[in-house]
């Protein structure tokens, strides 16, 4: 009998760089990349460390996409900075991830 990872859907690999930043002090930015990508959810690599539930406003760099995310899951990584998963709060379309105009990932 396969093993459950516990994850909903499969995730796709992607490097995409974006702003994360608290909606409660927007002007304190950090500017990272994305790991890995579904329709429920983000992980990426951040600087400092997160909050389990904190919320946190995710911009794309190209273009004027804005989404809210939930923290599900922070860890410390080898080189100093963290995996961070985050739920997104209402953003899959039509069984699609759209980042950006330019960026549409089929699930």
């Amino acid at each position: 009998m396969p093993v459950r990872s516990g994850r909903l859907e499969k995730r796709i690999s992607v490097a995409i760089p974006v702003q994360i930043s608290s909606p409660l002090d927007p002007a304190t930015t950090e500017r990272t990349i994305t790991e890995n990508i579904c329709s429920l959810g983000i992980r990426i690599f951040a600087q400092h460390a997160r909050d389990l539930n904190e919320r946190l406003m995710i911009s794309s760099v190209v273009g004027d996409l804005r989404t809210l995310a939930r923290v599900v899951y922070c860890e410390r990584l080898p080189d100093g900075r963290f995996g961070v998963g985050l739920q997104f709060q209402g953003m899959a379309v039509n069984g699609q991830i759209v980042l950006w105009p330019e960026l549409r990932v089929e699930l």
